[in-house]
Formats: C-alpha cells, structure tokens, sequence
C-alpha cells in the first residue's frame, strides 16, 4: 500500500480537521493528536493513514 502525506491544508480540506495550527500543537504536545513528519526545517505532514485511524478513534468514541 502506498503512504500518502497529508498537509495542515489538507487537515482541514480533505479530513475535516478543523484545528487551528496553535490549537493543533498544543494537541500533539499533548499526545492527543498524531506527530507530523518533518520534511524540512519549514514543511510538515501527517501519514495519511494516522489521520485516517485518529478520526476514526474520534469517531468510536462518539458512538460508544
């Protein structure tokens, strides 16, 4: 299976996310949402897949 990387943009356009990028980190310091990959000193992304499994966690918990 191939690895797709996610942008912050596409946090919001394509996954829903709707964090902001301070609210995003204060997240992800606290363990609450997955780490993005660094791709240079100013470019980060998500796997796809670890965005995919975060929402879906988000979403058994709702059901639950």
């Amino acid at each position: 299976m191939t690895k797709r990387l996610i942008t912050e943009r596409q946090l919001k356009d394509d996954k829903g996310v709707p964090y902001s990028r301070q609210h995003l980190a204060v997240l992800i310091s606290n363990g609450e949402f997955p780490k993005p990959l660094k791709l240079s000193a100013r470019r980060k992304a998500w796997l796809e897949e670890d965005i995919d499994r975060w929402i879906e966690e988000r979403a058994a918990q709702d059901a639950a």
